[in-house]
């Protein structure tokens, strides 16, 4: 018996149906939905720029307390794991994931370096190049990467 007030488990499903084909929607017409042609890899690059930039605007909300910044995180994030997501049907979840995270690390360090004045030595430019090595062997070598 459902409570007053208290959606019930089928009501969110269709809440949430209606809000992805809703995004789905906004999608087609800016041109960024998935077609039959598009790689899932491609894919995976949108959800990890997606991710670089919610990332590399975190620091610009200041807690949150601004409001276009704060829009542009969570945009981005949500860009990123419904991007991330779309990839789950060829791409193993183990691979997307290291490439996802992988890439994004070596993304966002590099941003900071160029915009934000950080320094990085030579133990963490050995160790993203080492997470870029492994990336590449994921994507080029392992059978876990076919699509």
């Amino acid at each position: 018996e459902r409570r007053q007030g208290v959606p019930d488990q089928r009501s969110n499903a269709r809440r949430w149906l209606l809000l992805k084909a809703n995004f789905e929607h906004i999608l087609i017409i800016i041109g960024l939905h998935t077609s039959v042609t598009m790689s899932k890899w491609a894919l995976l690059g949108l959800a990890i720029f997606s991710e670089i930039v919610a990332t590399s605007s975190l620091k610009s909300t200041d807690g949150f307390t601004k409001l276009i910044p704060s829009v542009v995180v969570l945009v981005g994030y949500c860009a990123a794991f419904y991007f991330l997501s779309l990839t789950l049907d060829t791409i193993p979840i183990g691979v997307a994931y290291a490439v996802w995270s992988g890439v994004g690390v070596a993304g966002i360090a590099l941003i900071s370096v160029l915009f934000f004045d950080q320094r990085l030595d030579a133990a963490s430019v050995v160790g993203m190049g080492l997470i870029v090595a492994g990336v590449v062997v994921l994507r080029v070598f392992s059978d876990a990467s076919i699509e």
